[in-house]
């Protein structure tokens, strides 16, 4: 098995995903801020996806010591540099989690529920029961308990899996062509930094990080089939849980369409 395998693997899931019936539901800047204000918890879960990937294959703790793999290291630092600390548009460093919620802010989706939900999380210094806790759809709630369990469980190769895999990077393309479309009938809404965050991802995804992540998983996975059985299946489940989190975005902007 090798990468070209996995993607083969998974088209039944990629396919699902692209052809979503969610994008033709945001039709009105109200539909676009009920996406907005449910997708944040995946911009914010893809963080500890990488984080964990950077405490796992890279030297986090004292004495230092290499780890095996300097091109994964390179890797991992590469996009967490990027991740943690980008240049957002108008030249300050912030992560781009920062960066969606003040592109929330600016064309005015709400952030208290997920600011309230991270309160939640550092209170109770427990993800899962802050995610049981929480008022999320039920699958919002499965896909961030997906995300903490394979971290949780702590194999690179899954963690891996998830991070690459699951995190389409057709997908920014397919919603800066909707924002663009948006600018011109809602040019009252500022979208310039949403814009930014979408195009900054395709950027660096297609260029950079996404070939390197392929070969992440190949250098985790070397000659193991049961490694690559395993990214195979996480991989499936990661774009079914997002498929989910699709699911649940457009069940509430059809809701709140007949409430009104």
């Amino acid at each position: 098995m090798n990468i070209a395998t996995i993607n083969t693997g998974i088209q039944i899931q990629k396919q699902q995903l692209l052809n979503h019936s969610l994008y033709q539901k945001i039709n009105t800047v109200e539909d676009l801020h009920q996406f907005l204000e449910n997708h944040v918890y995946a911009v914010w879960d893809f963080m500890s996806l990488l984080k964990a990937l950077q405490n796992k294959l890279t030297c986090t703790s004292t004495p230092w010591f290499a780890t095996p793999h300097p091109e994964t290291r390179y890797l991992i630092n590469e996009i967490v540099l990027a991740e943690e600390s980008d240049l957002s548009i108008d030249g300050r460093r912030l992560s781009h989690f920062e960066m969606y919620l003040e592109a929330m802010q600016d064309c005015g989706a709400k952030t208290n529920s997920i600011e309230h939900f991270l309160e939640e999380v550092n209170s109770l210094q427990n993800i899962f029961v802050a995610i049981k806790k929480s008022n999320l759809h039920p699958n919002i709630k499965a896909f961030l308990d997906f995300t903490f369990k394979v971290i949780e469980e702590g194999k690179p190769h899954k963690i891996a899996a998830a991070f690459t895999f699951g995190r389409e990077d057709l997908i920014p393309k397919m919603f800066t062509e909707i924002l663009k479309n948006f600018q011109s009938k809602f040019p009252d809404n500022d979208l310039n930094k949403l814009l930014y965050y979408f195009e900054r991802h395709i950027e660096l995804d297609a260029d950079e990080h996404g070939p390197m992540a392929m070969k992440m998983i190949t250098e985790l996975c070397g000659d193991d089939s049961k490694k690559w059985s395993e990214v195979e299946a996480i991989s499936i489940l990661a774009l079914e849980k997002r498929i989910g989190l699709w699911d649940a975005i457009e069940e509430q902007i059809v809701l709140k369409a007949e409430m009104v």
